[in-house]
């Protein structure tokens, strides 16, 4: 594979979790039977599995059992082959030719090509069909098939993340053939080129696939180059924490993710269980006050709002210990991330939040709320989520902490269509949210206005950070880029654009039948060479 160069190494801290050890190892793998696993969907009543139409990472995680990606995300961070066999870069790295692999069938029996890989790109960058994955491609303009199996893409300008974000589910390959079937229904009808294909779903209750007995193009990582050895992959949405726990415990699954902090420890100690955790590389999940909107948009106010928040206690209370309280906008293992830089760079102050309040005039009402001119000094917060990584209990802990200078939260659970009607229309004072992603690209994507998808839950109009963001997007020697996000990191907290809360370490709990389960390098878990113990 020829390239102009490579991408930067991380001293990654956190590697693709191994199966499980213990006499099960000396096992050789078995092919056959149905894994069942239990994931927090959160209350989502409509499967979307369309990769370039979804940034939920609960359904991304299956994705990556029906999608092939064009490059794969090694442990180190480097980029390696997987539909594309390799790669050329022109000097101006505005031209980019992928030679694909010839052997590759989508589940539908139509072939994978330079054709059908250029539909892919064609229909994420289309303004008409406005996917959410169109930042992803970043200045890509145009492509063409140069052969049956290699194509060219153009781009307007270098843009150094394409071929990380190359390896992410939310570029995944589909079909073109049951995009033209389907149409909009392509996100309940998934037809992809993965180890498993679709057979069925019970809206917002569970998936079904089963083996793909002609896959024989794994990533480069992969020991498993064969089918998968599943005979079925069954998920079931179970948002319900305890009952997720319980379903794992019972037998009736053989897996549970996210599990909570409280059941860690009954995990762990049990001799039928087993946990496998890793750093999901993403966004901090952060609460985000909408600058665009008063009184908010005074920087002292959203000061004053951080001031009063105890962060570590939040998340010592909440999660027991098990996560990392954040301190950055990107997770500790990306590229580029502030962690250590900003750590420590504020502590909680309520007496100071309380003075800052009392100096722009708002006094303690009779119900012990701020008031000025006769308005409530009222902090209104939107979710679409659920308690989906316990994030209600935190925002419920801000809730209590903000009630003691004076701020009254009000917490509102809405559907996905009237969320982001709000979000367009600016009408929401605070959210939360994490937007996974292996490069810290993502920050362009969530806070410079032209990148920002309609999902957004951010509204910050700062042009100073988007230049910084977008020089970061061109730079290709991996020093100054780093600064330049290191520099915009500290502007999104100094700030408040963001207030980061704490590090997921996304988890499995595993029954001791459940073999050959890895979580990779972006995160998320891969059941392609997965067996069933007897």
């Amino acid at each position: 594979m020829t390239t102009r160069r490579r991408f930067n190494r991380l001293l990654a801290s956190a590697f693709v979790a191994a199966p499980f050890g213990g006499s099960l190892a000396a096992q050789s793998p078995r092919s056959g039977g149905e894994l069942t696993v239990a994931f927090d969907g959160a209350s989502i009543v409509k499967f979307v599995l369309d990769p370039h139409n979804s940034l939920f990472a609960p359904h991304n995680r299956i994705f990556r059992s029906i999608y092939d990606s064009l490059v794969v995300l090694r442990a180190d961070r480097t980029v390696g082959p997987w539909l594309a066999r390799s790669w050329d870069i022109s000097p101006d790295r505005r031209h980019y030719v992928f030679d694909l692999r010839e052997d590759v069938l989508f589940h539908d029996g139509s072939r994978f090509d330079a054709a059908a890989l250029k539909f892919n790109f064609d229909r994420v960058i289309d303004p008409n069909v406005a996917t959410y994955a169109r930042g992803e491609l970043g200045p890509v303009v145009a492509t063409e098939a140069l052969a049956p199996y290699r194509l060219g893409v153009t781009l307007a300008e270098p843009f150094e993340p394409l071929l990380r974000n190359l390896s992410s589910t939310k570029l995944g390959i589909v079909s073109p053939a049951a995009i033209v079937k389907y149409g909009e229904g392509i996100g309940q009808n998934p037809v992809g080129t993965g180890p498993f294909r679709f057979t069925g779903l019970a809206a917002g209750a569970e998936i079904r696939l089963e083996r793909n007995p002609d896959y024989r193009w794994a990533p480069s990582t992969s020991t498993l180059s064969g089918p998968a050895r599943l005979d079925r992959l069954t998920f079931k949405n179970v948002p319900e924490h305890s009952t997720r726990v319980a379903a794992l415990q019972s037998g009736q699954v053989q897996v549970a993710d996210l599990v909570p902090s409280q059941h860690l420890a009954t995990i762990r100690s049990s001799p039928d269980l087993r946990l496998v955790q890793q750093e999901l590389l993403n966004t901090n999940y952060a609460l985000f006050v909408n600058p665009t909107r008063a009184p908010w948009d005074d920087p002292d106010l959203r000061r004053a709002l951080r001031l009063a928040i105890d962060v570590d206690a939040i998340v010592r209370i909440v999660y027991l210990g098990s996560l990392a309280r954040a301190w950055s906008p990107l997770s500790p293992s990306m590229f580029a991330s502030a962690e250590q830089d900003l750590a420590g760079s504020w502590k909680p102050d309520p007496k100071q939040a309380a003075d800052i309040f009392e100096s722009k005039g708002w006094r303690r009402g009779a119900d012990g709320v701020r008031e000025k001119a006769g308005r409530k000094l009222t902090l209104g917060f939107v979710d679409a989520q659920g308690n989906r990584e316990q994030r209600l209990d935190v925002v419920q802990l801000v809730r209590r902490q903000l009630a003691k200078i004076g701020v009254s939260l009000t917490i509102e659970i809405q559907s996905g269509p009237l969320l982001v009607q709000r979000q367009l229309a600016g009408d929401y004072d605070i959210s939360g949210g994490a937007q996974f992603a292996d490069d810290p690209d993502v920050l362009r994507r969530v806070f410079a206005p032209e990148s920002r998808n309609r999902l957004s839950v951010v509204q910050v109009e700062d042009d100073q950070l988007a230049d910084l963001l977008r020089k970061a997007a061109r730079e290709d020697e991996p020093e100054a880029r780093k600064a330049l996000y290191l520099r915009a990191q500290r502007r999104i907290v100094d700030e408040v654009y963001a207030i980061p809360i704490y590090v997921l370490l996304y988890n499995l709990a595993l029954s001791s039948s459940a073999q050959g389960i890895v979580i990779d390098a972006h995160g998320f878990p891969h059941f392609h060479e997965a067996w069933l113990s007897g």
